[in-house]
């Protein structure tokens, strides 16, 4: 009898666990949502107008889906449903960069290594990406897309690398190294857009990437929805598989949890750190890649929307888990979206959102904050260690 109580007592507090891994992420954005509210209140404007504008500036309006439904239908006109769809797959389009960027930090997180350099990481793989995008002609777009993604994360890779190299080898703080290698490639991204990389012209910008090597789009102008959308989603399967299904992410989480201990087990430190450090570079390569082959088509000065540092929230509020850091880029990316129309037509602050974002990044943090608001009981789980701090 009791032998049988027992696995449904485990599941139930599986589950109960689960539940308020969600649930109290969920709760986070929703007093995020409500605190904004009373922000906007007090700066005078209507809450339900700018909440209106958001929702619409992310989703569309429904209304105009089903009017471009019934244009659809009856004449076969597809301008009508295109503009319906195209504020949803805008957002899509801003979350995909985000999704690369916040792997990249969550990996290097499940490894107790701090990656403050996604941003650097990002505009190396973006001048990879374009470089071959543009300088490469002849290539069918079989081999010239995949080259050009591919230099992309391994410009990244090779930036991150560094880092992890000085940290494995020398104890050099990550922190500290990537922050400096983010500096060094602004400054290195100025330098090659004002001389080797410079299209012909005034502005600092590179030439425009061939057409065998950009992303896919779905649909006709003016929506940029594409196929990097998708080939996020798989990678973020990937790095899922990476960690959990292999013995080499077994390794990495091993020293991310206790170097000590996986060291005494005969785990290489030095390996693994510079393997973690390398992919999370790669990783974040690979945004400055989506963003360039599948948006923008060419590189510019300051032409990153800050996805390397917002990178570092989506893996906390995605607790550092690969189908987490999807949903917290979708979150971002509908925010983002959402904010420009909500400024535009209702006249209130973009900075609103940022507000959003930070309470909610708050409250994820400190989640007994969220506990204590909702009385929701602490259920005791096993905690990732995310770095081993500044004195390790």
């Amino acid at each position: 009898m009791s032998e049988t109580a027992t696995p449904s007592k485990t599941q139930t507090s599986k589950r109960s666990s689960l539940g308020q891994e969600l649930l109290v992420p969920a709760l986070a954005v929703v007093t995020g949502l409500i605190i904004g509210a009373i922000v906007i209140v007090a700066s005078g404007a209507n809450v339900f107008d700018a909440y209106g504008a958001l929702f619409t500036g992310s989703f569309g309006s429904p209304v105009r889906l089903i009017e471009g439904l019934q244009v659809f239908f009856s004449t076969g006109e597809t301008s009508e449903l295109l503009r319906a769809i195209y504020p949803f797959t805008e957002s899509l389009v801003t979350a995909t960069p985000y999704i690369f960027a916040g792997l990249s930090v969550a990996l290097g997180f499940r490894a107790g290594l701090f990656n403050i350099g996604a941003e650097g990481q990002f505009f190396i793989g973006a001048l990879c990406s374009a470089f071959v995008g543009y300088s490469v002609k002849g290539l069918p777009m079989i081999i010239h897309l995949p080259l050009a993604i591919l230099a992309g994360a391994l410009g990244g890779a090779i930036w991150g690398m560094i880092p992890g190299y000085l940290k494995a080898k020398f104890g050099a703080h990550e922190v500290v190294n990537t922050i400096m290698m983010n500096w060094i490639a602004f400054r290195l991204s100025d330098w090659l857009l004002n001389g080797p990389m410079k299209a012909s012209g005034f502005r600092p910008v590179t030439p425009n990437v061939l057409p065998t090597a950009e992303l896919p789009r779905f649909f006709d102008d003016p929506l940029r929805f594409n196929l990097g959308f998708f080939l996020a989603l798989a990678v973020a399967y990937l790095v899922y598989w990476f960690l959990f299904k292999t013995t080499t992410g077994f390794e990495v989480r091993s020293v991310g949890a206790n170097p000590d201990a996986a060291k005494y087990a005969g785990m290489s430190i030095v390996k693994n750190l510079v393997l973690v450090m390398a992919l999370a570079g790669g990783l974040a390569g690979m945004a400055g890649s989506a963003q360039v082959l599948g948006v923008d088509h060419w590189v510019g000065q300051g032409f990153s929307a800050g996805y390397g540092f917002d990178a570092i929230a989506l893996a906390l509020l995605g607790k550092s888990h690969p189908f987490g850091v999807v949903l917290s880029a979708l979150l971002f990316g509908f925010l983002r979206s959402g904010a420009t129309n909500m400024q535009s037509r209702a006249g209130i602050p973009i900075d609103i959102i940022s507000i959003i974002q930070g309470l909610v990044i708050v409250f994820i943090a400190a989640p007994a904050i969220i506990r204590w608001i909702y009385r929701i009981r602490s259920i005791k789980t096993e905690e990732t260690v995310l770095t081993r701090g500044w004195g390790k």
